[in-house]
């Protein structure tokens, strides 16, 4: 096991810990519970995130792509990324990112245990030329893949994170797709929640709906376009409509053409 510093909190534990999961420490769960003392939703949008997540990538796989890049993952979790896929396209590739020290080490555990078609990057999502390269070693990059941001980009000013999505899709042939989602709210009780956040584990930025939709430029929007999480169901003649509430997982959908 890499060396790390338990008595910090760390997003991709803390993330472990909102989903239920056992791979994370004490000071996780107090930064976890303080999280959700601040703003109590988030016990529901983080787990409303990863099916949002699952439906996104059910969708792309069920549309012919095979190839799927998850960036700033995190801890495995049920469903994985991979499993989501390989149940639609059994011989789908996943290369996982991270470079939180013990996520990479329970995902190259999960491949060392049996995942085939599983490939894991120790790396910084913040440097789309490195990642790129790193799973160009394993994926076909020439063919459609997509390209999995799943409650990354809050932690990117906007002006950087727009940047970061251009490079990436750069490096992505036409008809390979890009899945985003970031936590946002509005009012008071959202600024504390970030505040509580940006102090105790990183900075996090929450973007208006508006602002949102822009690290989709110059690619085409698949329906239902930006919605809440929740609404996110491709297909279905009308978006559904969900409890009014103070914050949601902010998603979408698009494609490279």
């Amino acid at each position: 096991m890499p060396e790390f510093d338990p008595s910090t909190p760390s997003i991709a534990r803390v993330y472990d810990y909102l989903l239920g999961g056992k791979d994370n420490f004490a000071a996780d769960r107090e930064m976890g519970d303080r999280l959700i003392a601040v703003f109590p939703p988030a016990a529901d949008i983080v787990p409303e995130n990863r099916q949002f997540l699952a439906r996104a990538v059910t969708w792309v796989a069920a549309q012919g792509v095979g190839q799927f890049i998850d960036l700033g993952c995190g801890l495995p979790t049920t469903p994985n990324t991979h499993e989501t896929a390989q149940a639609v396209a059994p011989e789908a590739r996943v290369a996982y990112i991270d470079n939180d020290p013990v996520a990479v080490s329970h995902l190259r555990a999960l491949v060392a245990k049996g995942s085939p078609g599983v490939t894991v990057v120790d790396g910084d999502a913040g440097d789309p030329d490195a990642i790129l390269a790193a799973v160009a070693a394993e994926l076909d990059l020439a063919a459609p893949a997509c390209l999995i941001m799943g409650f990354l980009l809050h932690f990117y000013s906007p002006d950087t994170a727009r940047a970061l999505v251009r490079r990436y899709a750069a490096g992505l042939a036409p008809g390979s797709y890009v899945i985003i989602s970031n936590v946002r709210g509005d009012g008071e009780v959202a600024d504390r929640w970030f505040g509580t956040y940006s102090s105790g584990v990183a900075q996090g930025h929450n973007y208006p709906p508006a602002e949102f939709a822009t690290l989709f430029d110059g690619m085409e929007l698949m329906p239902p376009g930006v919605v809440d999480g929740r609404q996110w169901h491709p297909g279905w003649s009308d978006v559904p409509t969900v409890p009014v509430r103070d914050g949601q997982a902010i998603s979408g959908v698009a494609r490279i053409a």
